[in-house]
């Protein structure tokens, strides 16, 4: 009975944590489909991956999208069709960012003076000039999403 119980508990605590992926995976699709017809532009994919906490390679998201594309593409991509792919994905914990504390270690790079921040110039310089350094350097590294992201953040505040 007990071993009933508990074999239970598990698959209701699954269907619980699927329930959540499905709804994190639909808002962060609707934010990018602008038409409201279940379709986003493809080059949005790799946003919305990253959005869900997935930091996958280059390689990596063009095999992904291969996944869920259309077999003639159209340059859009369904919900229908990217929903299970990306809950797999995150059931999987596939595609994890880089721990803390090589993010961290990375950060020091770009801040050798060690004041623990980049003023919104460094991040933009960083962002231009220096990105394809960066991503030859940390390859499968969220850092310069990061950074993007946090630049977005900030030029929206101001």
């Amino acid at each position: 009975m007990m071993f009933y119980f508990s074999r239970f508990f598990c698959n209701h605590k699954s269907e619980i944590a699927v329930a959540e992926f499905h709804k994190k995976i639909k808002e962060a699709f609707e934010v990018f489909d602008h038409e409201s017809n279940n379709t986003v532009d493809v080059r949005e994919i790799g946003t919305i991956i990253r959005s869900l906490g997935c930091c996958p390679s280059e390689g990596e998201l063009h095999d992904l999208i291969a996944e869920v594309e259309e077999e003639e593409p159209t340059g859009y991509i369904r919900f229908e069709k990217f929903l299970p792919v990306m809950t797999e994905v995150l059931l999987e914990r596939r595609y994890r960012p880089i721990p803390e504390d090589i993010l961290h270690r990375a950060f020091e790079v770009l801040d050798p003076a060690k004041r623990g921040f980049l003023s919104k110039e460094e991040l933009i310089k960083y962002m231009t000039e220096v990105s394809v350094f960066l991503r030859r350097k940390w390859k499968k590294c969220c850092l310069l999403q990061l950074i993007q992201n946090r630049i977005q953040f900030i030029t929206r505040t101001i």
